[in-house]
């Protein structure tokens, strides 16, 4: 053994810094990769999916809100408890025709608009008691939550977040709904 000090061997290879930071490095690009939506010619057959899936989407809470008005037309006693739903309702829609190019969004508005004044609509009867009435908006919200809960299989990510958000919503207002008849 020597008497004097020696520089400690260093191992062959690569050393630990240096394979953490490679592996990150590494991850980070499969993450990033992973969260494109551009993957070629299948690009073009999302984004028409993610468009029909959120024109659906906006159209159904329309309605929706359509039944809230209708529902508020006729016992406005109920203002209170069903306007902040309503409220949120409108958001809903809003959220789902934002994914929408503006020209497609009034084309779409003016021809639902066209429809709704075409034939009579079975959102806008309600009932005559405003216990049934807040019911049937219920039914109608867990309803639409059921049919945005089983439309997330098949939903591209970034509509897949949103349908489950709102999806969420609904059922949360169903409940509420439902909770002010206890």
């Amino acid at each position: 053994m020597p008497s004097y000090l020696t520089a400690p061997r260093s191992r062959p290879g690569p050393r630990r810094r240096s394979l953490l930071a490679g592996a990150a490095g590494v991850a980070s690009a499969a993450l990033l990769t992973g969260c494109t939506d551009s993957a070629g010619s299948d690009a073009d057959g999302r984004s028409s999916a993610a468009r029909r899936l959120r024109a659906r989407a906006a159209e159904e809470s329309a309605e929706l809100l359509g039944r809230y008005d209708a529902v508020l037309a006729a016992h406005p006693s109920l203002a209170g408890r069903l306007a902040p739903l309503r409220a949120e309702v409108k958001k809903h829609a809003e959220a789902f025709e934002d994914g929408r190019a503006p020209a497609a969004a009034s084309a779409s508005a003016s021809a639902a608009g066209s429809r709704a004044a075409s034939k009579p609509s079975p959102a806008r009867s309600v009932a005559s008691d405003p216990k049934k009435a807040v019911g049937d908006l219920a039914k109608a919200e867990r309803e639409l939550a059921d049919r945005r809960g089983a439309a997330l299989v098949d939903a591209p990510a970034a509509e897949a977040r949103l349908l489950a958000s709102v999806a969420a919503a609904g059922a949360a207002h169903a409940y509420l709904l439902t909770e002010g008849d206890k």
